[in-house]
């Protein structure tokens, strides 16, 4: 569900971890000239043709035999030991020269985001940043390259429990079977990620924003029967509760300036100086926000989904969360990316709703459904590790704690204190 706040799961993170290095550390600079010819060399790196994005959907037979592979791979890499605990102390990125930049190599070279070749060089040219940023991007970090807390905290979990999260979610991959339908759309919540699948490759991505710690989004199997198009937003009972009488208590005018309306159960409309917001007399009634793509929590899109939990997809106001790392920040309902290129192609077997059409309908301000001519089912699923079939083996943090390991690996990594955005 929508909710309110601006937690996100990297914030979650950083306001509850410790930075696992600091910013200091003896750190050498090559010339301008050979940063860029570090850059230059990388183009002919083997990897660039290794993508750590697949055509394959993550739900699907090739993911499947890759996931085997890759446990195979891991079970090899733990009879050898396993890799060292990375050293934290310092920050890494292009241009620095540090003992620990050899480490690194090992620990790039054992995932297989690096070459084997100049293992012992201290330097971290443009071959480590790409190996970097490609590690990032399998453990869902953005793909800075610099070698900051979160992507050490990353490094350090060490190989027998990746080992495990592999075994887990290949059952919980083999679960789903085969007969997932032509069409269909899946979120994976630990990856706040949606994809939507058409004839066994993935058509659309798109980064979304799931459900907090304390609201998880459930893990379903429904189908879209419904888009309204500039919705209202009806406040569910528990965000009622839990965010709109505390800031009603510190902000009198709350309601008014989010254009959320108070009604009886007489359909009357009341005035927010009626209700006692020292009380819970507010959940007696019925909150709606009006239709607004720049402040209602819906945007301009509601994707409706048949279930008992209440939950939904749709779109945001508050585009900046897709840039975060961590995106664990609603109620329980998924926010869509680019949501106007998934409800496309939801609708794309519907007559008379083309790109235009919808765009149309959005530009109206006016309250418009549209229906899928066939229900599409959609995938609610928990996959913490898994392999596309070029050889990207994916992690994601256990944020639920699911995986029977404790908290987060990411966060359990990381102890109390400040630490910086890796950028």
């Amino acid at each position: 569900m929508a909710g309110f706040g601006s937690f996100t799961r990297r914030g979650f993170l950083l306001a509850t971890a410790a930075s696992a290095l600091g910013s200091g550390g003896a750190l050498a600079q090559r010339s301008g000239a050979g940063q860029a010819e570090w850059r230059q060399s990388y183009d002919a790196s083997p990897l660039r043709d290794k993508p750590v994005k697949s055509a394959a959907p993550i739900l699907s037979p090739q993911t499947i035999a890759a996931t085997e592979a890759s446990i195979s791979q891991f079970q090899q890499i733990v009879q050898r030991g396993g890799w060292q605990p990375f050293p934290g102390g310092q920050r890494l990125k292009l241009g620095s020269r540090h003992p620990s930049v050899v480490a690194l190599r090992g620990r790039l070279i054992t995932g297989g985001d690096l070459e084997s070749t100049n293992a012992n060089s201290q330097t971290f040219d443009s071959y480590v940043e790409a190996g970097v940023k490609r590690f990032q991007e399998r453990h869902g970090l953005g793909a800075t390259g610099v070698v900051g807390p979160q992507t050490i905290a990353a490094l350090n979990v060490p190989a027998d429990v990746r080992l495990k999260q592999l075994e887990i979610n290949l059952v919980r991959l083999k679960s789903f079977g085969q007969n997932l339908g032509n069409r269909y759309a899946m979120a994976n919540i630990p990856a706040a990620y949606v994809e939507t699948v058409e004839s066994n490759q993935v058509a659309t991505r798109h980064v979304a924003g799931v459900g907090k710690v304390d609201r998880q989004s459930p893990i379903m199997q429904a189908k879209i029967y419904n888009i309204n198009f500039n919705p209202f937003w009806t406040v569910p009972a528990s965000i009622i509760r839990k965010d709109l009488i505390p800031k009603m208590q510190k902000d009198p005018n709350y309601l008014t300036e989010q254009k959320i309306r108070i009604y009886n159960k007489a359909g009357q409309e009341l005035p927010p100086s009626q209700v006692n917001w020292n009380s819970y007399e507010a959940t007696n009634y019925m909150f709606r926000q009006d239709p607004g793509g720049d402040f209602n929590s819906l945007g301009v899109v509601r994707i409706d989904i048949a279930n008992p939990h209440g939950v939904y997809m749709h779109d945001t106001p508050a585009k900046g969360i897709f840039g975060d790392d961590f995106r664990f920040v609603s109620s329980g309902c998924i926010r869509i990316q680019n949501v106007r290129e998934f409800v496309a192609w939801v609708l794309k077997e519907t007559p008379n709703w083309d790109r235009e059409q919808i765009e149309a309908a959005i530009r109206s301000g006016n309250r418009i459904d549209a229906k899928p001519t066939a229900q599409i089912p959609v995938y609610w699923v928990y996959i913490t590790a898994w392999a596309t079939p070029e050889g990207a083996i994916q992690f994601r943090d256990d944020i639920y704690g699911r995986d029977g390991f404790g908290p987060g690996a990411v966060t359990a990594a990381i102890q109390a204190g400040d630490s910086e955005p890796e950028q």
